[in-house]
């Protein structure tokens, strides 16, 4: 069973960054997709990225694009989020996911992490 690992989370005030990390652990299977996913209190979800595991093709939800920058470490299986530029309205909790196939379904998801973006 893949476990997946957070951290990075954390305050800072606006126009601040934070690197967010993702390591997947457990017993080793296909990944296909990881992803970042946010929820505001009172909001649902929200895309935030993800990233192909083979070619690292990213994608960003329009909210952060051009702000946020997704990675990946493939031999360690982690996961990076690069936050700057962070504002009030990032403040939410962070999880990672991770999807062993193509598709738009994650497998695996991660306990959160909190950011939150002081004025």
């Amino acid at each position: 069973q893949v476990q997946l690992i957070e951290s990075g989370g954390g305050l800072v005030q606006a126009g601040g960054s934070l690197r967010l990390s993702c390591a997947a652990s457990g017993r080793t299977s296909t990944t296909y997709r990881m992803g970042w996913f946010r929820q505001a209190p009172a909001k649902e979800r929200e895309f935030v990225a993800s990233i192909i595991w083979s070619g690292g093709q990213a994608f960003y939800g329009s909210s952060v694009k051009g702000r946020f920058t997704i990675s990946r470490d493939n031999a360690k299986n982690t996961m990076y989020l690069q936050m700057n530029s962070l504002r009030p309205e990032d403040t939410a909790l962070y999880y990672c996911a991770l999807g062993s196939r193509a598709g738009a379904k994650y497998d695996f998801w991660g306990q959160g992490t909190q950011v939150t973006v002081s004025s």
